[in-house]
């Protein structure tokens, strides 16, 4: 088994302005350290920890290409990206909700979409079996013409397209288990039947207007979007059932080519931006679902693209059990946590509480 590692130092540099948490603030309130949230050290702690443990050594890791004018184009309208590239040559700004960056902000974004469409071109064209790219900014909350929630470009979409264009597979199945909607991935499959997109999510997290069980897709597009709102607070085993029941069965009934992972880790128990509750352990066993289903269903082909995750102290230990499973790695970075997550997990009544809200949804299917 060879599982690929896509990263780019660049991706490191993207900065927001000033922010704490999801708000621009000024006068008595402090910006955070860095600005946004969405912090490079995330990211570039887990690049770390891989390092440090020696898991790093059993991945290919790699670069790759930014993606072209060409690619952006297929997903993104042209006047979306000259407005965008001219304000990154400008020296940055802020074109939506939630999306600022400086100079140079054009050209990391694209990076960051590259990583993405090298890492699925390279599982497809069956050089790794599997392949996670540790993009950033992240991507599935920017729609077509419109980013927001830290996403400026719509990363798998922007891959999937590039797949297709170079006839590496016609079926993709999305799976976004990031804490957070996946609102602009949605956008652009939304009337597409070749695309089926699910998203397990924090319900009216963010965006607070989008999301609902009942947004099922649109022309030839209706039933290829499933979202899968889930109360806060529902915990490692309310995500497993979740996905027992409602994800892997829908993915399981479309069987795609290639199954695509929105690998957010803020669903974690520590986040700041969200409160489900999740464990690195909840990872693991996410991680293990969709191996076993993309082996049955499409040769194991599995791609990771890095969404959210806001815990620079946990993010690291949950992307690095993540990849141990992809890899069929022996080496561990024990969680920390270990020893008090499980301790904060849900009462068993609220367990049942999520289980009929989950029962609920199968029915309707």
């Amino acid at each position: 088994m060879t599982t690929g590692f896509f990263w780019d130092e660049q991706c490191f540099w993207h900065g927001g302005g000033n922010y704490a948490g999801m708000l621009p603030v000024g006068g008595l309130v402090q910006p955070l350290d860095g600005g946004l949230p969405e912090s490079p050290e995330t990211k570039r702690r887990l690049k770390n920890l891989i390092t440090v443990t020696g898991l790093a050594q059993e991945l290919a890791l790699s670069g790759a290409d930014a993606a072209t004018r060409d690619d952006l184009l297929r997903v993104h309208p042209a006047h979306y990206l000259g407005e965008f590239k001219a304000l990154s040559d400008a020296g940055g700004g802020e074109l939506g909700r939630r999306t600022p960056f400086g100079q140079g902000g054009f050209e990391i974004a694209a990076q960051s979409a590259g990583l993405a469409k090298a890492a699925l071109a390279a599982v497809l064209g069956g050089e790794l079996e599997n392949a996670y790219a540790l993009s950033r900014p992240p991507g599935h909350h920017c729609l077509p013409d419109y980013p927001n929630g830290f996403c400026l470009l719509n990363n798998i979409g922007i891959a999937i397209e590039a797949a297709k264009a170079a006839g590496l597979a016609q079926r993709f199945a999305v799976l976004d288990w990031d804490v957070h909607h996946g609102n602009g991935t949605e956008a652009v499959f939304y009337d597409r039947a070749d695309v089926l997109t699910v998203s397990l999510h924090q319900e009216r997290n963010y965006p607070m207007d989008t999301g609902a069980f009942s947004d099922r897709g649109t022309g030839d597009g209706a039933g290829f979007n499933l979202n899968i709102p889930l109360p806060p607070g529902t915990g490692h085993t309310g995500y497993l059932s979740a996905m027992e029941e409602l994800a892997i069965p829908a993915i399981h009934s479309f069987a795609p080519d290639v199954l695509i992972v929105a690998c957010g880790f803020d669903a974690a128990a520590n986040d700041p931006l969200g409160r489900m509750l999740a464990t690195a352990e909840t990872f693991t066993l996410m991680t293990r679902q969709v191996m076993s289903l993309a082996a049955q269903l499409c040769d194991g082909k599995l791609v990771m693209v890095h969404e959210g995750g806001y815990s620079e102290t946990y993010v690291p230990f949950c992307g690095h059990n993540v990849l141990q499973e992809m890899a069929g790695s022996e080496i561990s970075a024990p969680d920390p946590f270990a020893q008090v997550f499980p301790l904060r997990q849900p009462d068993p009544r609220f367990d049942a509480f999520v289980a009929a809200w989950i029962a609920d949804m199968k029915a309707a299917l």
